[in-house]
């Protein structure tokens, strides 16, 4: 089948979405089909551009005008569409529904091209609450627009349990993994050593829920020093990826500042490579979503789940992950505001002593090969 994968971004070397989207593509193209990439992008000479495959099909210049161009110029991806017999336009969900975004798959739509659209978080008009006021409003022609969009629709694609979003079908999947790019957990230090080291790897949102768990560091801390536990080592909060200034001043700051904890939180920025493998070997522990309550979400499948498994890193979360809930490697959260509780942590990883490699190959199926063919088998099967 010959595919436009459609992005209507860039990529970046660190973004975790942008290594999703390319694994995505490798997944499809190792079914055998022929993948083309289009996403929106800035030349060398500082024009936006379209690009397929990093050919530019569409140079709008630069300035406000090209940004407004970019926004609603889709006649060239109609156009290669056409010409280079396109089968199917795989897009992925930006919040941007919009008139013109209507009309250019209506038009796809009436020449017998297929199309869907994958929404990587579902619901997610609440995480737009603290945002800037600009991706609010941009957020309220999306929902003025989407269901209109989606109409236009083969079905959407959803990680979440939906039957139905936005009055489309939806086609459910897992978020997958690249066996090839993430190596297996090789911890440096025992289970059992005298200290435990805890990592979180995220572009940090407050749905991530990562000051419950220092929250739970502070309190766990009180607890050793009235000897109201029996376990007395030190934890470590290692947090690797961007943090918004907003959250880490009036959130993460004031917690570490109320609890001393300005040794025991370690925030290391962005890391891939072997960068990241280094941290991930000093750790024991991985802490995946602890607030997507916040966001009102209470079943979702995770990418980050999915990569602590594949890594064979034991983790934690709180919402509804059916692919996870019952392993044994994973320890389970309330979906509330109460901290973390260290000691359980503590416990669990001390009567669980399962080897990486054997967390691993419990998420075989969920490579992204058998997850992408899954949404074609779909389509192909079923007509609208």
């Amino acid at each position: 089948m010959r595919i436009l994968f459609l992005v209507y971004h860039g990529f970046s070397e660190y973004s975790g979405i942008s290594k999703k989207i390319h694994y995505q593509v490798k997944g499809l193209r190792e079914n055998g089909h022929d993948v083309r990439l289009c996403y929106y992008g800035f030349a060398e000479n500082g024009h936006r551009c379209r690009y397929i495959d990093d050919i530019v099909i569409k140079d709008y210049g630069t300035g406000k005008i090209a940004g407004i161009r970019q926004r609603f110029g889709y006649n060239c991806v109609y156009d290669y569409c056409i010409r280079e017999k396109i089968e199917l336009v795989y897009a992925r969900c930006f919040q941007n529904a919009n008139p013109w975004l209507i009309c250019f798959f209506k038009k796809l739509r009436k020449t017998g091209i297929h199309s869907v659209t994958e929404i990587p978080t579902y619901p997610y008009d609440e995480e737009f609450k603290n945002f800037e006021w600009k991706m609010r409003a941009e957020l309220i022609i999306d929902q003025i627009f989407r269901r209109k969009l989606y109409a236009q629709m083969d079905a959407l694609v959803t990680f979440s349990n939906a039957v139905e979003i936005f009055g489309q079908r939806t086609i459910r999947i897992s978020n997958g993994v690249d066996f090839d790019s993430i190596p297996l957990h090789q911890p440096s230090a025992s289970p059992h050593s005298s200290e435990l080291h805890l990592i979180g790897v995220a572009e940090v949102h407050e749905w991530h829920g990562f000051d419950r768990v220092i929250a739970g560091i502070g309190e766990y801390n009180k607890m050793l020093k009235q000897g109201k536990t029996d376990v007395s080592i030190p934890v470590y909060f290692h947090v690797v990826g961007d943090v918004h200034p907003h959250l880490m001043n009036t959130v993460f700051k004031p917690l570490m500042d109320n609890y001393g904890l300005q040794k025991q939180i370690i925030f290391h920025g962005a890391l891939f490579g072997d960068e990241l493998t280094n941290v991930f070997n000093s750790c024991q522990f991985a802490i995946g979503s602890l607030g997507r309550h916040r966001s009102g979400i209470t079943a979702i499948k995770t990418l980050k789940n999915r990569e602590y498994a594949t890594r064979g890193i034991p983790f934690i979360y709180s919402e509804q992950d059916s692919d996870f809930d019952m392993r044994p490697y994973v320890l389970k959260a309330p979906a509330d505001e109460s901290p973390i509780n260290i000691c359980q942590i503590i416990d669990f990883i001390a009567s669980n002593r399962i080897a990486p490699a054997e967390i691993r190959s419990t998420v075989e199926h969920l490579s992204w090969k058998i997850q992408m063919q899954t949404v074609l088998n779909e389509i192909t099967s079923t007509k609208k």
